[in-house]
């Protein structure tokens, strides 16, 4: 009789561990999601891993690179692009779980010049010229050909009528965190980067802003990848949420979409 008694006390003990907090918190998900989202997006995860108790591990890159990474079988459940190509690109690769997918944000691109710098106040519209403005110095953007960040940038000038005189001087970056850091650093005299991003370095000054009609509109799109663990539903649904909502406006994305929670 102690035998069985012993035998209902383990079987106890171990049907509790099965639903302990402990063993729920061994759920995980891997994120990919724009360099520029990285400030907004670890605030996004810790209450989302509060909330639900689902890790997030996130991996931080130029869409470009992210969604190629996706696309030779990087393990990620969600993608988050700063602009709509990328996940185009991801989708026709049959990455995407099409049904899972909004535009989540929208952003606006800035003229920056490190803190010390003379440089203040440009007005950004048809017939400014950049590349008198840099001087002799190096302007730094993300990489024209393939980084958002830097393909909104030569829209913008090539509307305005800058980009020619200036092509020149520009330092291409692997994703607009590294243009930002160039700048930063003073290596680079001015750079073009999201307003959000300028925002979170205290080693740079906004002075000037591109009106929203100089390139095409800056939308970041978010979807489960079709590898995604069940928890990306619930990671998608809290990027929905009122809170994540006022996490991601404290950092200056604009939401596009309406709260369901």
């Amino acid at each position: 009789m102690h035998r069985l008694a012993r035998l209902l006390a383990a079987v106890a003990v171990l049907c509790g561990l099965a639903s302990s907090p402990a063993l729920a918190q061994d759920k995980s998900l891997v994120v990919f999601a724009a360099a520029s989202m990285k400030n907004a997006l670890d605030d996004i995860d810790t209450a989302f891993t509060a909330r639900t108790g689902v890790k997030v591990a996130a991996s931080y890159a130029a869409s470009s690179t992210l969604a190629k990474q996706i696309e030779q079988g990087a393990p990620a459940d969600i993608f988050l692009s700063a602009d709509t190509d990328w996940m185009d690109y991801a989708t026709a690769r049959k990455n995407i779980s099409e049904p899972t997918r909004i535009n989540l944000l929208g952003n606006s691109i800035v003229l920056i010049a490190p803190k010390d710098s003379k440089i203040d106040n440009v007005t950004i519209g048809p017939g400014f010229d950049l590349a008198k403005l840099a001087g002799d110095g190096k302007i730094a953007t993300g990489d024209v050909k393939a980084v958002p960040s830097g393909k909104y940038a030569k829209a913008a000038l090539e509307k305005l009528g800058a980009w020619q005189a200036a092509e020149a001087k520009f330092a291409m970056a692997d994703s607009v965190r590294a243009a930002l850091t160039l700048v930063a650093r003073g290596e680079a005299a001015l750079g073009i980067v999201y307003s959000t991003d300028a925002k979170v370095e205290p080693g740079v000054k906004i002075v000037g802003t591109f009106p929203a009609d100089s390139h095409p509109a800056i939308i970041y799109p978010v979807a489960a990848t079709t590898t995604a663990k069940a928890e990306a539903g619930d990671y998608l649904a809290f990027l929905r949420s009122a809170a994540a909502k006022a996490i991601l406006e404290k950092y200056g994305f604009t939401y596009l979409i309406r709260p369901t929670s």
